[in-house]
């Protein structure tokens, strides 16, 4: 039987796909067996009337070893 464990995650990019690469990116430095991220919030930050960047919170699932 697998134990599935899941962190919250704030990660930033150009793109939403972009934010999202770079949290999974950033959480397998430190945690291993990643098998899903789902989108919580999609906040974009704005300047001079232009999205510049995505800031997006997300949950990471990973399979505990033991």
């Amino acid at each position: 039987m697998s134990i599935v464990k899941v962190i919250e995650v704030v990660c930033e990019g150009k793109t939403i796909e972009d934010a999202l690469n770079a949290g999974v990116k950033e959480a397998a430095k430190s945690v291993r067996n990643i098998k899903q991220i789902d989108m919580k919030w999609v906040h974009a930050h704005v300047e001079h009337d232009k999205i510049t960047k995505y800031r997006v919170t997300a949950k990471i699932s990973f399979v505990v070893e033991h």
